[in-house]
């Protein structure tokens, strides 16, 4: 028969250890949490004993994982792949540039705070489906649901744009930012990615007043990035409202476009709404096909 004192132990060894945790961990448990309820295992690629599929023979790959006998059924060379439930590795990366150091409203959180929210919580997601979790441009890879708050130590060091030649080949990645630099920015990022056979989601995070430009009057914009910018003063902002949102759409199109060409995914998020929804949304896009 279990202690009486069983249960009320166990409540406070998870406070215990929920107060040692950052804060910002314990958030990105708790949004987790919310997602995980309904969502189930999905059957990976990679070194398990059961058959997975056939796929073509690509450079890199060794030459013992040859199928021979499938290949001959044919004129091209086949590798056998097996599933398993566990160990895919998926890439995470947020920019941590001035630009996101950023809000609207006293209402809101910065974009940053909320990319870092939202790549924490998908990493507890992985982490506890029993994926490898890196973080672009470091070499180490997290396991295990433990490993969460140690990757969330690395994160704030974590600020090298999204080149990473010792990314797994096929591996999954994941980029979080307001991606409002120059697309051309943006399609050098992804296709180096998808050079590698890496397929992967864009998710573009924004203040809601960076899609509205709520403002009205004589307003003064000063620059945030790295680069100093000159200041810039309309005398009548909402003049420019049409024309500006004109250009978000299509700078937007832009976005989803090079994700396309890539093979990848691409979505949306407001900071003024729940985190829950694009989290959901991020761990459907990492789903394999079919």
């Amino acid at each position: 028969m279990a202690s009486p004192v069983a249960a009320p132990l166990a409540a406070l060894r998870a406070t215990a250890l929920g107060s040692r945790l950052p804060p910002l961990v314990v958030a990105a448990e708790r949004v987790a949490a919310t997602v995980m309820q309904g969502v189930h295992g999905r059957r990976r690629a990679g070194q398990g004993d059961a058959f997975w599929q056939f796929r073509p023979y690509a450079s890199g790959d060794a030459l013992a994982r040859i199928d021979w006998r499938q290949s001959a059924k044919s004129d091209r060379l086949y590798v056998r792949e097996t599933e398993w439930e566990a160990a895919q590795s998926v890439a995470l990366w947020r920019d941590a540039g001035p630009g996101m150091s950023w809000r609207g409203g006293a209402d809101r959180p910065e974009k940053r705070e909320r990319a870092d929210l939202l790549l924490l919580a998908l990493a507890s997601l992985l982490l506890r489906g029993g994926e490898r979790v890196r973080l672009l441009g470091e070499r180490r890879a997290w396991a295990g649901r433990g490993a969460l708050a140690s990757l969330a130590e690395a994160l704030p060091r974590h600020t090298p744009p999204p080149a990473d030649d010792a990314i797994p080949r096929h591996a999954r990645a994941v980029l979080l930012g307001d991606f409002l630099a120059p697309l051309e920015e943006t399609r050098a990022q992804v296709a180096a990615l998808a050079a590698r056979g890496v397929r992967g989601h864009v998710l573009q995070v924004l203040d809601p007043a960076e899609e509205t430009l709520p403002y009205a009057g004589r307003v003064r914009f000063e620059g945030v990035g790295a680069v100093a910018e000159p200041a810039l003063l309309l005398p009548r902002v909402e003049g420019i409202r049409a024309l500006y949102a004109e250009r978000l759409a299509a700078h937007r199109a832009g976005l989803a476009a090079i994700a396309g060409a890539a093979g990848w995914s691409f979505a949306t998020h407001r900071t003024d709404t729940p985190p829950e929804a694009a989290l959901l949304a991020l761990w459907q896009a990492l789903a394999p096909a079919g």
